[in-house]
C-alpha cells in the first residue's frame, strides 16, 4: 500500500530563507560555527533569576550566578517557565517586571533541582538557547550533519542528494532544497533518484520501480527527538511532497543520558547502511525490535528475566535491567528496551574483549524477532 509524506513539504513550506540550506557542506560550517560559540552548563535551580530590560517593557532575561545576563529565545523562556510551573503563554502577555517576579518566585519556591543550561554567545550578547534536566543527551546538531557529510557529500553531487522534481534532476536553490535548520532543529531529505529499485509484483501483478530516500532530524535544544526515516518512494514534487511511499520504517531516539552512544552506535551505521541495498531491512529490524514486546504488563518482568537470561549471567541480567532504568527512566519491555540494556551496561565493561562479546549478543537479539 503506497502513501504519501508530507513532512518535507511542511519544513519548506514553513522555514525563512536564513534557515534554507543549498548543501550539506554549508550545514556543516553553519552548525560549526554555533558549536565555537555554545557551551552547556548545570546549575541549580536556586542560582538563577530572571531580571527585566529596563529599556523593553516586554524584555526578560537570565542572570547567573555571576549576575551575568542571558537573553532567553521563545523556546528557551518557555523551558524556563516550565521549570518555575508558570504558563508561558500568560507570562509573555505580562509586563517584565510581573513575569519575572512570578518566573523567580516558581524557581526558589518550586523543589530545588539541577537545570542544564545551553548558552550561544552572540555579537553583542549572550542567549540562553535551551533549559533542559541535567541528563539531557544532547546530541548536537553538528555531529548529525558530520555523519551525513561523512557518508553522503555535500549532499547535491554524490549518489544520494538533494530529490528532483518530478524525478528529474534540478540545480538546488533555497527554493526548492529540503536541507533545513533553525534555532529549535534541523531537518535533511536526501534521496537516490538514479539507482532505483526494481520491485516485482509491484502493482496488478507489474513489476515497478523505486527511488530511495530518508528523512533525518534532530534538536540539540529539546524540542524534539533525533530520528531517521527510510522509505522507496515514487518522486518529488515541486512542494516537496513525497509521493507513492512505500516500505516506510523509522527509528526515533529520546534524547536521555544514552543518546549521544546510541546516535553512535545505531544511527551511524544505519546511515551507512542504507547506502546498500539491504538498509531497509536493517531498518524494519529495527522497528520491529522497538515494536516486540516481551511478555504482557502483568508478567513482563519475569518474561525479560528469562529472555535476557538465555543469554547472559543473572548478575549480568540484573545490571543490563540496572543499566537501561538509569538511562531511560523505567523498566525494560521490549526487544530494542533489551538491545538498549545491553549496549548501555556494556557501556561499563573495562575489558574490550568481554564488551564485544556482549555488544555481538546485543546484535543477535535484533535478529531473533
Amino acid at each position: 500500500m503506497t502513501t504519501n509524506l508530507m513532512q518535507a513539504s511542511r519544513e519548506w513550506s514553513t522555514r525563512p530563507d536564513e534557515e534554507r540550506f543549498t548543501s550539506l557542506t554549508a550545514m556543516q560550517d553553519h552548525f560549526h560555527a554555533l558549536d565555537a560559540r555554545s557551551k552547556g552548563l548545570v546549575l541549580s535551580s536556586r542560582k538563577l533569576q530572571a531580571a527585566p530590560v529596563q529599556e523593553d517593557p516586554k524584555g526578560l532575561v537570565l542572570l547567573g550566578p555571576g549576575g551575568s545576563p542571558a537573553a532567553m529565545t521563545h523556546w528557551s523562556f518557555g523551558q524556563v517557565a516550565q521549570r518555575a510551573g508558570a504558563p508561558a503563554g500568560y507570562l509573555r502577555d505580562l509586563p517584565a517586571p510581573l513575569a519575572a517576579d512570578c518566573l523567580n518566585h516558581g524557581l526558589m519556591t518550586r523543589q530545588v533541582e539541577d537545570l542544564g543550561v545551553y548558552l550561544r554567545k552572540d555579537e553583542d550578547a549572550v542567549r540562553l538557547v535551551a533549559c533542559t534536566g541535567p541528563n539531557y543527551g544532547r546530541v548536537r546538531n553538528s555531529e548529525v550533519v558530520d555523519a551525513l557529510v561523512k557518508r553522503f557529500g555535500d549532499g547535491i553531487t554524490g549518489t544520494f542528494r538533494v530529490p528532483g522534481e518530478f524525478g528529474k534532476a534540478v540545480e538546488v536553490t533555497k527554493a526548492n532544497t529540503t536541507l533545513f535548520a533553525g534555532d529549535r532543529d534541523c531537518f535533511v531529505f536526501l534521496a537516490d533518484e538514479k539507482n532505483r529499485i526494481t520491485l516485482p509484483n509491484r502493482r496488478a501483478g507489474m513489476h515497478g520501480d523505486f527511488a530511495r530516500g530518508f528523512f533525518v532530524w534532530n534538536s540539540e535544544v529539546g524540542s524534539q527527538t533525533l530520528g531517521i526515516a527510510a522509505f522507496l518512494f515514487d518522486y518529488t514534487c515541486c512542494n516537496r511532497i513525497v509521493w507513492g511511499v512505500e516500505n516506510f520504517a523509522e527509528v526515533r531516539i529520546r534524547h536521555t543520558s544514552s543518546a549521544p552512544d546510541r546516535f553512535l552506535e545505531e544511527v551511524v551505521p544505519t546511515i551507512r547502511r542504507f547506502s546498500e541495498a539491504n538498509s531497509g531491512n536493517v531498518l524494519r529490524a529495527l522497528e520491529a525490535a522497538r515494536n516486540s514486546r516481551i511478555g504482557t504488563k502483568e508478567d513482563r518482568e519475569e518474561r525479560v528475566e528469562a529472555f535476557l537470561s538465555k543469554r547472559f549471567t543473572k548478575s549480568q541480567v540484573a545490571a543490563i535491567a540496572n543499566a537501561h532504568l538509569a538511562d531511560e527512566g523505567r523498566p525494560i519491555e521490549s526487544v530494542w528496551d533489551a538491545v538498549t540494556g545491553v549496549t548501555a551496561y556494556a557501556r561499563t565493561i573495562p575489558f574490550q574483549a568481554e564488551r564485544v562479546d556482549v555488544e555481538r549478543e546485543a546484535g543477535k537479539m535484533l535478529l531473533s524477532i
